[in-house]
């Protein structure tokens, strides 16, 4: 019984953990690049930021893959 809702957990972990930050990073340089388009002046600045928000919504999925991993090994 443990091992199933272990499993269940380390599953449900996993997809919220790539699906949410997957949909931010794609309205994060749609929006980013829409930016660019409309003031290429900025574009250099809108680049570093984009980039660091993108960094910080991948360490999101890497925690959710870590959390994952530590149930899966309690199996």
């Amino acid at each position: 019984m443990t091992t199933g809702l272990i499993a269940i957990a380390a599953a449900i972990a996993i997809s919220v953990s790539t699906i949410a930050p997957g949909i931010g990073q794609g309205l994060a340089a749609g929006k980013a690049l829409e930016s660019m388009a409309r003031q290429p002046e900025e574009a250099g600045n809108l680049r570093t930021s984009m980039i660091l928000a993108l960094a910080f919504m991948e360490a999101l999925t890497i925690y959710g893959l870590l959390i994952a991993f530590i149930l899966i090994s309690k199996l």
